[in-house]
């Protein structure tokens, strides 16, 4: 298999590399296709590989006797299983999954770990990145605190078609629930409201986002605030 060319990959993380340090990478990587709820990083497990999103993303959970709620999202931004591994640990208690199924590039963590030991730049590059995912956590905690589940919804829903590229989602109420972190009635409410502004249409299994200006304006300043410090940090922009 050919190694992945940094002018060809769609991890816009890779992309922001300097040759050299994608370079310290590029033998290491391998493109790896992915399923529909497939185990990326089990809890408290050693992390054996890491994760760049090229199609698709994953989500990461917290659970306890209250059941699941997402507390991260990844795609093509970034890297699956950085927290853990920049922040000196070789596990997690949180569970990596996929949410949306496409093509990683796997890395195993040997590799990455001598990699960031060659080079100080590759470090500060995703320690960027891990800033990025607590503000993302961060957001996520104040959002489920201050909001309705319709807010909640756009801004889930917003950060989803980020990293889709695209205007469909397959999901069923079981599973936004559990992303949103409302008990099951509340989430057919929600989507019935969001279709009644008509910024979104709702099939069995799937949902299209219409509109989203105004999911935007719903989400108010729930959404925005991650992306804005990766176009800061990552992108220079």
């Amino acid at each position: 298999m050919s190694q992945p060319q940094q002018s060809t990959v769609r991890n816009r993380l890779l992309r922001a590399l300097s040759l050299s340090d994608f370079g310290l990478l590029q033998p290491h990587l391998e493109l790896v296709a992915t399923e529909l709820n497939q185990a990326l990083i089990k809890p408290n497990l050693p992390v054996k590989h890491l994760f760049f999103p090229e199609v698709g993303f994953g989500s990461i959970t917290t659970h306890g006797s209250g059941g699941k709620v997402e507390v991260g999202i990844i795609g093509r931004e970034g890297l699956i299983g950085a927290l853990p591994l920049l922040l000196g640990s070789d596990r997690t208690p949180h569970d990596h999954f996929v949410q949306s199924p496409g093509d990683m590039l796997s890395i195993n963590s040997e590799a990455m770990c001598s990699a960031i030991e060659q080079s100080a730049s590759l470090q500060k590059v995703l320690l960027r990145f891990v800033h990025i995912q607590y503000v993302q956590a961060a957001q996520t905690a104040y959002v489920n605190a201050a909001y309705t589940t319709e807010v909640r919804l756009a801004r889930w829903l917003l950060m989803c078609q980020d990293r889709i590229g695209g205007d469909e989602l397959r999901l069923t109420h079981d599973f936004l629930s559990m992303m949103l972190g409302v008990r099951r009635p509340s989430a057919p409410l929600a989507i019935q409201a969001l279709e009644g502004y008509r910024h979104i249409k709702a099939r069995r299994g799937r949902l299209t986002i219409l509109n989203r200006k105004a999911m935007e304006e719903l989400a108010d300043d729930g959404y925005g605030l991650p992306e804005a410090e990766y176009a800061r940090l990552i992108e220079g922009s």
